[in-house]
């Protein structure tokens, strides 16, 4: 490598960095690292209460680096007052069952209104003294904790990591309250970080164009697979072997295009669509109540099952175990939890061209990527994919690769990256 070549760009190009986390140089990889030199690692992130996609994935992310680290984690247990959230009515419903590595302290959680429970945060983060604070970022709601945490953990020597997840929420883009809050007061916060973490150059460039992050390493790391639900359903009996079985899964917003795949199977003619079944299951969000209109409006509304509803983890690996093809008409989107679900569970993928999805399913067979808000080219992918049905694919994503990019860029901001020439 060239001389000179920056640790951000290293860290870009997977590079493995140091070891030690108390300023000595090291030339050993990640993979490498004996029980005496793992690192106290702090995750911050969304609990199940007000249960999201953040939520699965900070959970999965604490157990894979409860595999390599000590490990404690802070959840955030009330996000924002239960009346302001879109899915207010489920908040708190036990649809999932989380566990956590076993010699972990795990506190859940803080409440928006702070109270008590930011004490015993604060607590927690005294006793545990983290090498490594590691904070999810997808809302602005938590910023104002956020802001507290890492000045309190930077005071106790520890280095801060933020993990983009989105630069800010797309329903708190619109609003200019939000808008203006996360803009005023997000470079406090960004100012603390010693590194960041994204999932994609797409979100890297975002990231980069809202904040000044000067020379401090900003590494590409790979969502990790979420495989917990491959072999949890046997799929049911098909009543009609030659019905392929299509499933839009995930909160319906109005950047979703859920309407976009009601009207690509309304231009199939009626013994096209014979062939087709969709299953739409999301809890509607924003007032977005367009699709379902639209799968009301449908001349095919027989050939179209509608769960308006967040589900249980039970349900989820029913569907997934049931599905022939995943549809996904995102019209932007920076990562997506359910491609990542069916991408582990091998399944063929329609997915929109947009933002970080097309680095998210570089490398899987079983995609097939069409332009936005184009339900004829969404149609001609189903009769693509139609073929496919009852056909697996391997996934090209897996936490050992994602936990070596948290390796190299925790290497990073705790030591100091050596001149390979």
């Amino acid at each position: 490598m060239k001389s000179g070549t920056s640790t951000a760009e290293r860290l870009a190009m997977g590079e493995p960095g140091p070891a030690a986390c108390d300023g000595r140089p090291s030339s050993v990889a990640p993979e490498t690292l004996q029980d005496s030199e793992r690192l106290r690692v702090c995750v911050v992130g969304s609990g199940s209460r007000f249960l999201s996609g953040i939520s699965y994935y900070t959970n999965r992310l604490i157990n894979a680096l409860g595999q390599r680290h000590q490990i404690s984690a802070i959840l955030i247990r009330q996000m924002m007052p239960t009346r302001l959230y879109p899915g207010k009515t489920r908040v708190g419903t036990p649809l999932v069952r989380f566990t956590y590595p076993a010699d972990s302290r795990v506190l859940d959680g803080i409440d928006w209104y702070w109270g008590a429970s930011m004490v015993r945060a604060l607590r927690l983060l005294v006793a545990e003294r983290p090498q490594v604070l590691v904070l999810q970022w997808w809302t602005g709601t938590v910023l104002h904790s956020y802001l507290l945490l890492a000045g309190v953990a930077r005071l106790t020597g520890a280095r801060l990591v933020i993990e983009f997840h989105e630069v800010l929420d797309t329903a708190e883009l619109e609003m200019p309250l939000a808008n203006w809050y996360v803009k005023t007061c997000a470079p406090m916060l960004m100012r603390l970080a010693n590194g960041f973490i994204v999932h994609n150059e797409f979100d890297r460039a975002a990231l980069t164009e809202h904040y000044k992050l000067d020379d401090r390493p900003v590494a590409i790391v790979p969502h990790g697979p979420y495989d917990q639900y491959v072999g949890r359903a046997a799929p049911a009996a098909r009543l009609d072997p030659s019905v392929c079985r299509l499933l839009y899964f995930g909160v319906i917003r109005p950047f979703k295009g859920v309407e976009d795949i009601v009207a690509a199977l309304d231009l199939f003619t009626p013994e096209e669509a014979r062939r087709f079944h969709l299953t739409v299951v999301g809890e509607t969000w924003e007032g977005w109540t367009v699709p379902a209109e639209r799968i009301a409006a449908s001349r095919y509304r027989d050939r179209i099952t509608f769960v308006n509803r967040y589900v249980d983890d039970d349900e989820v690996a029913a569907l997934f175990s049931e599905a022939d093809v995943v549809v996904l008409p995102y019209h932007r989107s920076s990562a997506s939890g359910p491609l990542h679900l069916a991408m582990a569970s091998g399944l063929p993928v329609v997915v929109s061209a947009v933002g970080g999805l097309v680095e998210a399913s570089e490398g899987y067979q079983g995609v097939v990527r069409v332009p936005p808000r184009d339900p004829a080219a969404i149609k001609t992918a189903l009769e693509c994919v139609y073929e496919w049905r009852g056909a697996r694919f391997s996934d090209v994503h897996s936490w050992t690769r994602t936990i070596a990019g948290y390796d190299n860029l925790f290497a990073a901001v705790c030591g100091r990256v050596s001149d390979p020439r």
